[in-house]
């Protein structure tokens, strides 16, 4: 039998260098990876935002690579928020 994992769900927003190299079309394909549901953004003061839900090390694991980036990227910080799990999120994709 397998053993239920536990949902989680995270806001995040990295800051740094993250526009123009992207970012949002490479958490995507990680996202989805990872299994993970939610969105990602660009925010008009330079932040990228992501909302993360999935299974806790896959949701710990996308965090991590948002502390890296993609290539090009320089990411300077990470903030995370924790949030209660929610049901409707059916893929990851870009928010607009």
């Amino acid at each position: 039998m397998r053993e239920r994992r536990e949902i989680k769900r995270a806001r995040v927003w990295v800051s740094g260098f993250v526009q123009g190299v992207g970012f949002r079309h490479y958490a995507v394909r990680e996202a989805e990876r990872r299994g993970v549901k939610g969105w990602v953004r660009n925010l008009p003061d330079g932040r990228v935002e992501l909302l993360l839900q999935g299974e806790s090390d896959a949701v710990e694991s996308m965090i991590a690579w948002c502390r890296k980036g993609p290539p090009y990227a320089s990411v300077k910080d990470v903030a995370v928020l924790w949030e209660e799990p929610e049901p409707g999120l059916v893929d990851f994709h870009v928010e607009f």
